[in-house]
């Protein structure tokens, strides 16, 4: 059982504000600028956008969003773990949690897009050990040599004992 809590969180909060940075920061330091696609706050505000975070004492230390594309998908958005806390099972407490709220929203698939370079290896590791597979670009996202989309179907038979029921 995981010691990690996900709960809905405000982007505009000060602790929010500072990860969302650092998200930025190493999206930009590992991507060249027409492929780093992780939201700004301001697009992590936007109505279609549910954000969480993970807290460790008093600090933010995982957060991730998942974005409402159509009544049947969602996308999963600024998915990122504060250096000091990887290799402890937020991340993937944090995308156990986006897949199950995905789930309850009656979403069928669920997408991402996530860097093709080294420093995106641990994730693409987490996503793929998650069941996501490679597909075609969704939502607007083109080809690109740095870039990789995957994708989730959710047809029931991927749901945890313990997860929602459809």
């Amino acid at each position: 059982m995981s010691r990690w809590v996900v709960e809905q969180h405000d982007p505009g909060s000060p602790a929010a504000v500072a990860l969302v940075e650092r998200h930025l920061a190493f999206a930009r330091a590992s991507s060249p600028p027409e492929d780093v696609h992780a939201l700004e706050v301001a697009g992590l505000v936007d109505r279609d956008v549910t954000f969480f975070g993970i807290r460790d004492g008093d600090a933010l230390v995982c957060m991730g969003a998942l974005q409402h594309l159509d009544e049947g998908h969602g996308e999963i958005k600024s998915m990122h773990t504060e250096e000091g806390a990887r290799g402890r099972g937020a991340g993937r407490a944090m995308l156990d949690h986006l897949l199950s709220v995905a789930r309850a929203r009656g979403y069928r698939r669920v997408s991402l897009e996530t860097g093709t370079m080294a420093a995106f290896a641990p994730a693409r590791a987490l996503y793929a050990a998650a069941g996501f597979a490679v597909c075609e670009p969704f939502a607007g996202y083109g080809r690109s040599a740095n870039s990789v989309c995957m994708t989730l179907e959710l047809d029931g038979s991927d749901v945890p004992p313990s997860g929602p029921r459809r």
